[in-house]
């Protein structure tokens, strides 16, 4: 099923009986460019935002595609072209986190301190586990847990999904700071 915007509908995550189950779309977005040239699409989980066509909010947070975390806002320009406009930030970051063997066993420990936290387990592949986490916990307390549960996974590195810009990967993009002004 599509909607008017080009939007594919997919099976909806939440319980079918739950009275508030919203309907889940999928959406393309440029995550990178491969090392010939060609862009590389992730398709992402989003949601209309009620009482629109062309604005949807993003469900989970994303593996590859920077710049975004989960509950931002967005205005679909073009879904062919995997257009997009940025319209309000959730306030959520993004917290990529990879390891090569045994990421389960990673995930059963810092999983639950996340969510001790107030932050959630939005993906988890074979090689790499995506979280939310409000900007408000403090980035001291979330960098010191991941820190701290990471060192006993030496071969584990994690970084930040929307805080540095996309271009040079290091440069922070320092929304948090204004981030009361967008509401």
């Amino acid at each position: 099923m599509h909607s008017s915007t080009g939007l594919t509908k997919v099976k909806a995550l939440s319980s079918p009986t739950d009275p508030v189950a919203a309907d889940i779309f999928e959406l393309p977005f440029l995550a990178g460019i491969n090392p010939d040239g060609d862009p590389v699409f992730e398709s992402l989980e989003v949601e209309l935002v009620e009482d629109t066509e062309d604005e949807v909010r993003l469900v989970r947070s994303p593996l590859l595609t920077r710049n975004l975390a989960a509950g931002d806002k967005l205005k679909v320009i073009d879904v062919s072209s995997a257009e997009y406009k940025l319209l309000r930030r959730s306030g959520n970051l993004s917290i990529r986190v990879f390891r090569q063997h045994q990421l389960d066993v990673l995930a059963e420990n810092l999983t639950g301190e996340i969510e001790k936290l107030g932050g959630s387990l939005d993906k988890q592949t074979d090689r790499a586990l995506v979280y939310s986490m409000h900007f408000s916990i403090g980035f001291q307390v979330i960098e010191e847990l991941l820190s701290n549960v990471c060192k006993d996974y030496p071969d584990t590195v994690w970084y930040y999904g929307n805080v540095y810009d996309p271009e040079d990967g290091t440069t922070a993009l320092e929304w948090w700071l204004e981030f009361e002004d967008q509401e």
